[in-house]
């Protein structure tokens, strides 16, 4: 697995790249489901998400947005 960390102004992009071809899919919200959350919970905070597939492999692409205000409101989300 390979990771790619890069800050591009107010956003951090986020690439993964790995040998299986499998893209993963996101899943409904499961209460009893124990681990296995983890694209769920980069969906949900991530601004813009992307998975190809690779002449070997994935690569998984994610740009979440960096808090750029006192109250922590982020890019692109509003405050709740």
């Amino acid at each position: 697995m390979l990771l790619d960390l890069r800050i591009l102004g107010d956003t951090v992009k986020a690439v993964v790249w790995d040998s299986d071809p499998t893209l993963s899919v996101a899943r409904a919200a499961d209460a009893g489901r124990v681990g296995q959350s983890g694209l769920e919970i980069v969906v949900a905070v991530a601004q813009g998400f992307e998975a190809q597939r690779e002449p070997v492999g994935k690569r998984i692409t994610a740009c979440i947005a960096l808090a750029d205000a006192p109250g922590g409101a982020v890019s692109g989300r509003r405050p709740m």
